[in-house]
């Protein structure tokens, strides 16, 4: 039964074994997705693993991350909102563990109604058609408008800023834009010409100059009727000034043993800056770390850092990923935002809870006693036994001793051992009893009590000697017809 026991229980480690190995994809999926321009797309990731994977996902080979607003990475897949004709292109999702990586792949195909409505009137000709699509115009209308709701910008000399307009309508809408009410020129913002008409529903300025501010304006139209947005542009001379950490982060957090945490950093700065963390030495780690550098009273290893992200709002984004946490992995972090005008930092505390499986293996030894049973109740019941046989034959011989001063001393007078040699055959000296093998007479004081009977009346009797001699001692006497007495003694005894 037990070795039935112990094969059940390897074939289960075993089998738990071999279920840990890179992820895989477990289903399905259609690699090639389409959607409508303005809708919500989710693409799928269906995988898993043992241990489970991290999700990575990239578009056109650049990673997604928190910057791209409308896209948000779900645990199993990626969400995009009022998608826009610039978010078709290849996504891949990335999933990666200790033992390996998997990729699953898609092509996405935005669908503009409008577009394709347009285009089929324009090539039939609007002209001829017009009576009959007189009762189907469509009024242009704006397809993004949480896109829209900024229409104050401020950016620093240099940046890029991108103004949006997507609309749709029937006839497909036109859209000019305009500059302080004035039709701003294609080399201006570059809203058509080397952009393309795919490119005209957003209005980019890159590079900015103070020339740059100003309100904006797109006015789009179509012979239903038409609509306007106005967005004002302000452009901010640089500052020499240091770079500043924005928001609440980085922020203390609490992980799991085993698990997998991050902290982030947001910081403003008029040029791209230089984002780095930091982890404080605690005193006697020193010598943990090949190389740490000193700051104040403390000491601090630095950590490898990723990829710095632009905001578009111009900020910057850095995120520190801390997997199998551990216990060394405690501590202070520092974020650490610097440029050529000076530096700013922000600290936060990552506390990793104990690790529960070592405490739960521990508690059998722990409440177990040191000795088994069977041994802390048989050594004491072993004494009491030893102690109990050795009383027993303390009185036993006690007893013989008793008996034996009994029968001497109820003999005749003439037939008894002298009082000297009475008291040597059954001695009451606590030493005599004390011999291992229970002798109360000695074989010396046995030779000298047989000589002393063979002078009183036997001396026809040959002396024998034994040895392990008993202490009952007893005479008999007997008369002849003669008148001769014959007197002999039973010695009782063990050879």
């Amino acid at each position: 039964m037990e070795l039935l026991c112990v094969s059940l229980l390897l074939q289960m480690v075993l089998m738990s074994t071999a279920a840990r190995g890179p992820p895989r994809v477990s289903e399905r999926v259609a690699h090639r997705q389409s959607v409508r321009l303005g809708r919500t797309m989710k693409l799928p990731c269906p995988v898993e693993g043992d241990p489970p994977p991290l999700i990575m996902w990239t578009k056109d080979n650049r990673n997604i991350h928190s910057g791209w607003t409308r896209f948000r990475v779900l645990q199993h897949a990626l969400r995009i909102k009022e998608v826009e004709t610039e978010d078709a292109g290849t996504y891949i999702c990335k999933a990666t563990n200790g033992f390996g990586s998997v990729n699953v792949n898609y092509t996405l195909i935005i669908i503009d109604d409008s577009s394709s409505r347009g285009g089929a009137g324009a090539a039939n000709g609007d002209s001829e058609h017009a009576p009959e699509l007189a009762g189907k115009l469509v009024r242009p209308r704006f397809t993004q408008p949480s896109k829209m709701r900024k229409r104050v910008i401020a950016r620093p000399v240099g940046s890029s800023v991108r103004l949006k307009c997507t609309a749709s309508g029937y006839p497909r809408p036109d859209i000019v834009w305009l500059k302080d009410s004035r039709p701003l020129a294609d080399e201006d913002g570059g809203a058509a010409g080397e952009e393309g008409k795919k490119k005209r529903w957003t209005l980019s300025l890159k590079n900015l100059t103070p020339e740059h501010s100003g309100k904006y304006t797109c006015h789009v139209s179509n012979r239903a009727g038409e609509i306007n947005a106005t967005y004002k542009v302000e452009v901010i001379q640089r500052t020499n000034s240091k770079p500043i950490l924005t928001g609440t982060h980085p922020v203390n957090t609490t992980v799991d043993y085993g698990g997998t945490t991050s902290f982030q950093c947001k910081v403003r700065s008029d040029v791209k800056p230089v984002i780095q963390w930091l982890k404080r030495v605690e005193p006697g780690d020193e010598n943990k770390f090949n190389s740490t550098i000193e700051v104040g009273d403390h000491r601090f290893v630095v950590l490898p850092t990723g990829e710095v992200w632009s905001r578009p709002d111009g900020s910057y984004l850095n995120k520190l990923l801390i997997t199998r946490a551990k216990e060394e992995d405690a501590g202070m972090y520092i974020c650490l935002g610097a440029n050529t005008m000076g530096y700013s930092f922000r600290s936060a505390y990552l506390t990793v809870l104990p690790d529960l499986k070592p405490q739960n293996n521990a508690v059998p030894t722990a409440t177990s006693p040191s000795l088994p049973w069977p041994v802390i109740i048989g050594i004491p019941a072993g004494v009491a036994f030893i102690l109990g046989t050795a009383l027993l034959w303390f009185c036993q011989s006690k007893r013989t001793c008793s008996s034996s001063s009994t029968s001497s001393s109820a003999l005749p007078a003439p037939q008894r051992l002298p009082a000297a040699n009475r008291d040597r055959v059954c001695p009451a000296a606590p030493s005599q009893p004390a011999s291992g093998d229970k002798d109360c007479l000695s074989y010396e004081d046995y030779i000298a009590h047989k000589q002393l009977l063979l002078a009183q009346g036997g001396a026809g009797l040959a002396p024998k000697v034994y040895p392990k001699i008993y202490t009952d001692i007893h005479t008999h006497t007997h008369s002849h017809v003669d008148g001769k007495v014959h007197q002999h003694q039973h010695i009782h005894y063990q050879c």
